[in-house]
Formats: structure tokens, sequence, C-alpha cells
């Protein structure tokens, strides 16, 4: 229960990010939903959603890259469980996929994953491949496959949140955001407390 709770508010953290960028920058935000009977439900409701499709992570991303492309002059697909994303790296990752000529951004986690990854040009089916979950050379895999394809453009690395001991991290990420949504203050509180609880049981 506490691990959909945790998952729910992260998402909205992010959401709440996207939702406060400048208007000139021109981002759309849409939930990519895994489940296609979840794409009606009330969680992903205030925003227009997408079906990831089906597959591994990586074919699944792949797809939904390719129908952001259809729509937009770039993509960016940011993991759910990085709420410590702030608007000043999302506005850095937007502006340099806005730039002509093929571009492509990521950035890494802690332990070998990405928080982020973009682009503004089609990409080869094969190197989705590479987009591993629990992996820790997913980063650097993706970013050799996609080599050649772009200029790339690297954010900072992040704390995920794939075991609950990497969520004191998380929260530690949270508090120097210069100034959080209220989102992302709710999830700060909500791992606050749930740091207390988990002291208190040890």
């Amino acid at each position: 229960m506490r691990a959909e709770a945790f998952y729910l508010s992260s998402a909205e953290a992010i959401a709440s990010v996207a939702q406060k960028m400048p208007e000139e920058l021109g981002l759309v935000a849409y939930w990519a939903v895994a489940e296609t009977q979840a794409l009606d439900d009330d969680a992903w409701g205030d925003l227009p959603r997408l079906a990831q499709g089906t597959g591994c992570l990586g074919e699944r991303m792949a797809n939904v890259y390719r129908l952001l492309l259809d729509r937009h002059d770039s993509a960016l697909l940011v993991a759910a469980d990085a709420p410590q994303l702030d608007r000043a790296m999302l506005s850095r990752a937007v502006r340099w996929l806005s730039q002509s000529g093929a571009r492509l951004v990521a950035g890494p986690t802690h332990v070998g994953g990405f928080w982020i990854f973009g682009g503004n040009t089609p990409l080869p089916e094969h190197a989705w491949a590479q987009a591993t979950p629990g992996n820790s050379s997913t980063f650097n895999r993706i970013f050799s496959a996609m080599h050649g394809h772009g200029d790339w453009l690297v954010l900072k690395a992040l704390a995920d949140s794939n075991r609950a001991n990497d969520l004191e991290l998380v929260c530690t990420e949270l508090q120097r955001i210069d100034a959080p949504t209220n989102a992302q203050r709710c999830l700060m509180e909500w791992l606050e407390d749930w740091s207390s609880l988990k002291s208190l049981a040890t």
C-alpha cells in the first residue's frame, strides 16, 4: 500500500513540475499509461493520456517516443520515480531539444539507470532494447546505442527509488529544490513521516 501511495504521489509531483513550466516553452505533458484498462482511471485524469503499448520496457518507451514525435517536434520521457526533477532541469532539456539539428538528452541515476530521456529525431528500434530496468549499466548502454544519432546533453544524476532504502536520498534531493511545487512539498512531508515511522519500527 505504501509503495502504491509513493508511486502515485511521485508521479503527481513530476506532473506538477511540467504543469508549472513557462508557457512559451510549449511543453505539453501526458501520462504514459502501461495498463490499457487503467487509461480511464481517475488517477490519470488531469492530463492527456497515451497507451504505452505492449512489450518490454524498451519497446514501450520506443512506442511512446514515436507517438510523441508524431505530435510534437521533440519527445521527453520522465521516470515516475524521479520526483526531485525541478523546473530548471526540465527547462534546460526542453530548450536543448528545441534547437536545430538532431539532439538527445538524458539524465542518469546514481545506480546506473536513467530518470529522463528525450530527443528530437527518430531513433533505431534496436537501440531501445538497452532500456532494461534494474541494471547498473543501463545508462551507459543506452548512451552507446544512441551514439551518432544526435548531439547529447547529459543532465545531472538523481536518486531513483527502486527500493525502500532509496527514499531517504530521494527526500534529501527534494529538500534541495529551490522552489518546490505543492505536490513536491506534500511528497516531502509523506517521506519524512515514513522515515519517522521506519525509525520507530527499528
